[in-house]
């Protein structure tokens, strides 16, 4: 008994050593998607800032595929050293995926170490502007109008299951008209091909010819202000907001964790980073090792439910 008290304290004290010291080299940032595309824009702000405060380089490597798995499970798969971390729109990555894939490389809650959240972004349900459609309530009532109760359009899962929640709520039959660019589900609302968008704030903030009725959180979003929730406007119980956090691979040294969750929380506490995500309609979502543990658990039974409702098919 008194060898193996000796050998846990000598284990303890060489992870608390490797802490202070940590990190003595430089850190892989891995990225679920392509260079240049606004999840990489992220990932690179965050692992530059990132750098600034460890004193060693920060490096991202993009390993796009499977809706973000193959990263999720390089990283899964990666020595728990610290020195390869996910930063990850996680709610829509690791808490979908044993939802949307049959077979799945990684366990979304044992093979991941969670740092912290650092920041959520709404998603909006947008009309025409040009139309004569204000708010929700008469997107309802034109839509119930229609024989069918007409069509939306969006090209993400979240999008979906937005749209879908809100149709349970409100006994719509509207027809789901998917699209694998925003682009093109805005070309065929312009044209009057479908009804309305369920799109995220960052792209249809920036778009002058929609109008966004509502937002999806549970809550207004800082860079739409003026924009009411769906429960403010009388359909309550939606929350889709998907949530960005870093992720270890499981094993990873607490006091490692706690490092870099410091680390994390200064860069998303930072007026300069509040500023910057703001631009993109993101808003600082900063936690802790047990929030984001507690947020991930709760996030995976709750897509359960979510891909039964959309009716997503597992790939």
């Amino acid at each position: 008994m008194k060898k193996i008290i000796v050998a846990m304290a000598a284990t303890l004290f060489a992870a608390s050593a490797a802490a202070q010291d940590y990190p003595v080299r430089e850190i892989r940032s891995i990225c679920n998607f392509s260079a240049g595309s606004g999840a990489d824009i992220i990932v690179r702000y965050y692992s530059e800032q990132l750098a600034r405060l460890a004193g060693k380089p920060v490096i991202v490597e993009n390993r796009p595929g499977a809706q973000g798995s193959v990263a999720s499970a390089f990283v899964a798969k990666s020595p728990p050293d610290g020195y390869t971390i996910h930063i990850t729109p996680a709610s829509s990555t690791i808490a979908t995926a044993p939802h949307i894939f049959k077979q799945l490389p990684f366990d979304p809650i044992k093979d991941f170490a969670p740092v912290t959240t650092i920041n959520s972004l709404s998603f909006t349900v947008a009309v025409d502007a040009s139309g004569p459609i204000k708010s929700i309530p008469e997107l309802i009532a034109h839509l119930k109008a229609k024989q069918g109760n007409g069509f939306y359009a969006t090209q993400s899962n979240s999008g979906q299951v937005a749209a879908e929640l809100l149709k349970a709520k409100t006994g719509l039959q509207t027809e789901y008209v998917p699209f694998k660019v925003t682009g093109d589900a805005f070309v065929a609302l312009l044209a009057g091909q479908v009804d309305f968008m369920s799109v995220d704030a960052t792209w249809a903030k920036n778009q002058s010819r929609v109008r966004i009725l509502a937002v999806t959180a549970a809550r207004r979003t800082g860079t739409l202000p003026d924009v009411p929730t769906l429960a403010e406007v009388g359909i309550p119980g939606i929350d889709i907001a998907p949530w960005w956090g870093v992720v270890v691979p499981a094993g990873t040294p607490r006091p490692v964790i706690d490092k870099l969750a410091g680390w994390f929380n200064q860069i998303t506490n930072s007026e300069e980073t509040k500023q910057w995500l703001a631009r993109s309609a993101l808003d600082a979502f900063p936690g802790s090792p047990e929030s984001m543990a507690a947020l991930l658990k709760t996030e995976v039974e709750r897509w359960g439910s979510y891909v039964k409702l959309a009716k997503i098919q597992p790939q």
